[in-house]
């Protein structure tokens, strides 16, 4: 179900990325238009880090996987079995709440790996079907705590109260849900293109597996930033010029005004750093939330940069193998990441629980301008209105609609 094209003088550009349309738009750009040759001044021509990675050839140098041994488990669920004696909230898991004292080393190190690292990590061997649904998000929050301390909020509203909803149900609802109230494909089974999320780190645990299909793929930005540096610097150019973000208001004319693309430079402290922050769809629409007619238009040099990002991203993507009882943990900051689509049955239903986390020992320093993104996020939650949704819901959806 396509979005409406959106305001006058949109490109031909749709959620679902043509690669028809990309080279035909490129081709034509090339050659009627005169493009910036050069980087914009101080950004480097290259990056050079073990988060520049291609994914068709990361596996010959690099295990991205944890696999829980027995011993870890045990203490998973010995740290289960405290918390649930403490008779706390789920607000209140922590790493004193939910002590693992051998795993959490290990732990650690997975933050390190994600933020100074490859930028990902997925540990295996969660045994789901051991658990009740409360008891696995338990365990999921719990073991993200020693990864990720700080966890953030993906709702500010539950059940028609200000709440910080800090869990989030990834499952496909269209059959459930009316379409007008679907505005982005984590509550469809279409393919979801590559983006960012909100939040530092991105921790998805594995409920449940689809019948067929749902592939997760994590792709280096920093890849994608060296290929472009190198053959279209005008693209650079777009990409840190700003863009006006539909927001998706009732109203349908309010929009943020921001770049995609950030640069740090190197400090004594850290290296230099590229921040790409965007979903696709608020420039596109998606399902029910078409782009307002009420709000600029994006360019054409802006479409083209979309679907660079998403193609360069696709052509040095690595794919997970992601199943039933795994968690990912991903740099939101240095990766894109993507899904496959996918089809259910009665019995086999893909199912993901989400988490936004923070970890403030490698916590990455933000442009300024990203400031009121990862404040909507971080700042000011309260543990009496910490919410954690055991069953899938349509974000911001009110009850009753």
């Amino acid at each position: 179900m396509a979005a409406t094209a959106g305001p006058i003088g949109q490109p031909d550009i749709a959620y679902a990325p043509r690669l028809d349309n990309y080279q035909a738009r490129t081709a034509r750009r090339i050659q009627t238009e005169t493009l910036p040759q050069t980087l914009p001044e101080g950004f480097p021509d290259k990056l050079d880090s073990d988060l520049v990675w291609d994914g068709n050839t990361l596996g010959e140098s690099y295990d991205w996987n944890y696999h829980l041994t027995a011993a870890d488990l045990a203490e998973v669920d010995a740290a289960l079995k405290h918390f649930q004696s403490l008779n706390k909230p789920l607000a209140e898991i922590n790493q004193e709440t939910f002590p693992l004292p051998t795993l959490h080393a290990t732990l650690r190190g997975i933050s390190h790996e994600i933020h100074n690292g490859h930028g990902f990590k997925v540990v295996r061997g969660i045994p789901v079907d051991k658990y009740t649904r409360e008891q696995n998000v338990i365990i999921y929050t719990g073991v993200s705590s020693h990864v990720a301390p700080i966890r953030g909020r993906q709702d500010n509203t539950w059940q028609g109260k200000p709440a910080d909803v800090i869990l989030a149900h990834i499952k496909d609802l269209s059959r459930k849900v009316d379409a007008k109230h679907i505005g982005a494909p984590v509550y469809t089974a279409e393919k979801q293109v590559f983006h960012t999320d909100s939040g530092d780190v991105i921790g998805l645990f594995a409920l449940s597996e689809s019948a067929e299909g749902g592939e997760s793929y994590l792709a280096s930005a920093g890849k994608v930033y060296n290929e472009l540096a190198e053959t279209r610097p005008d693209l650079i150019h777009t990409l840190a010029e700003d863009w006006a973000f539909d927001e998706f208001s009732k109203e349908g004319d309010a929009y943020l005004s921001r770049p995609l693309l950030y640069h740090s430079p190197a400090t004594d402290t850290s290296p230099a750093r590229f921040i790409i922050q965007y979903a696709r769809r608020n420039f596109t629409g998606y399902w029910g939330y078409p782009r307002s007619p009420n709000i600029p238009p994006i360019t054409e040099a802006q479409a083209e940069a979309l679907d660079a990002l998403h193609f360069l991203s696709e052509k040095y993507a690595v794919a997970l193998d992601f199943h039933k009882g795994d968690i990912q943990y991903a740099n939101n900051l240095s990766i894109f990441h993507a899904r496959g689509a996918f089809s259910d049955t009665e019995e086999k239903q893909r199912h993901l629980l989400r988490l936004w986390l923070r970890d403030p020992e490698f916590e990455w320093e933000k442009h300024p301008a990203l400031k009121g993104r990862f404040d909507r996020v971080y700042a000011g939650l309260e543990v009496e209105k910490s919410i954690f949704p055991l069953e899938a819901t349509i974000r911001g959806l009110e009850v009753g609609t």
